[in-house]
C-alpha cells in the first residue's frame, strides 16, 4: 500500500512560458519550501516551450518530503486581451481613457480559451467576465 503525500504548501505563480529562470519570482517562492527551484524551472519550460510568448500561470503543490507536482493555467484574462488588441499595457485611469478595441469574436475566443480555469458555467456568462475584464483595462468591445 502506498501512503499518500502530505502537502505541505500551494504556490501560484504567473511565468513566461518557456523562459522561466531560478531568479525571482521563482526562487522567492519555492526557495523557502527547500524545492529545487532549478528542477521545477527545467520541467515548467519544458512543459510550456509550444506556448512562449505567453505569460502561463502554475500552481505549485509542494509535499512535506519536499517534492512537487505542477498544474499549468491558462494565460491571464488581461494577457490575452492584451495580444488581441495589441496592446503593451492597460489603461492606468480605466474607463477615462481608452486603450484600445477588441471585437466579440475576439471575446468569445478568449473566452474559449480560458472557460477551464472560470467560474462560468456557459459561454455567454465566461464571456461577460472577459467583458468585464476588458472595461476595467480601458478596452472597448466592438459590436
Amino acid at each position: 500500500m502506498v501512503a499518500k503525500k502530505r502537502v505541505a504548501a500551494i504556490v501560484k505563480i504567473n511565468l513566461p512560458a518557456g523562459a522561466a529562470t531560478p531568479a525571482p519570482p521563482v526562487g522567492t517562492a519555492l526557495g523557502p519550501h527547500g524545492i529545487q527551484t532549478m528542477e521545477f524551472v527545467k520541467q515548467y519550460n519544458a512543459a510550456t516551450e509550444s506556448q512562449r510568448g505567453q505569460v502561463i500561470p502554475v500552481e505549485v503543490t509542494i509535499f512535506e518530503d519536499r517534492s512537487f507536482s505542477f498544474i499549468l493555467k491558462t494565460p491571464p484574462t488581461s494577457e490575452l486581451l492584451k495580444q488581441a488588441a495589441g496592446l503593451d499595457k492597460g489603461s492606468a485611469t480605466n474607463r477615462r481613457e481608452l486603450v484600445g478595441t477588441v471585437t466579440r469574436d475576439q471575446v468569445e475566443e478568449i473566452a474559449k480559451t480560458k472557460m477551464p480555469d472560470l467560474n462560468a458555467f456557459d459561454l455567454e456568462s465566461a464571456m461577460k467576465q472577459v467583458v468585464g475584464t476588458a472595461d476595467s483595462m480601458g478596452i472597448t468591445v466592438a459590436e
